[in-house]
């Protein structure tokens, strides 16, 4: 992929996730909006996996740490879902620590607890993303 068709695909996925905030509004658990995403996606023929194990190394050494990520969509952007009054530092972390595990160039911080996704969403990269082509 380049990096035209990653910022197109996060665009995309904006979109989706826009229009179901109209449809649902904030309030519902994290799960919900989730499960509405996904259903949106996957019926727009993305590839879109929910609740994906994120594999941890220590020292050479698989743990079992049960990390898992909200959606990945075409496998290449990570979809990290929060429901809370207001976004953390620590959830961009999250959020860049799944990108980097799973070598994936591009993630979305999406917070459906507001009156405007767009205002509160959080697009980020990372070096995978930097590397690929324009």
């Amino acid at each position: 992929m380049t990096k035209k068709q990653v910022t197109q695909l996060s665009y995309e996925i904006t979109g989706y996730a826009i229009k179901v905030h109209k449809e649902l509004g904030p309030g519902l658990l994290e799960s919900v909006y989730q499960k509405c995403l996904e259903y949106e996606l996957s019926r727009s023929h993305y590839g879109v996996v929910r609740q994906v194990l994120v594999p941890v190394m220590y020292q050479n050494i698989a743990i079992d740490a049960d990390l898992r990520l909200d959606l990945l969509v075409n496998d290449c952007v990570v979809v990290e879902l929060k429901a809370v009054e207001c976004l953390l530092p620590v959830h961009e972390a999250q959020l860049l620590t799944y990108m980097k595990l799973l070598q994936k160039p591009q993630g979305l911080l999406i917070n459906f607890y507001t009156d405007n996704i767009t205002k509160t969403m959080r697009p980020l990269v990372n070096e995978y993303f930097k590397a690929l082509p324009e």
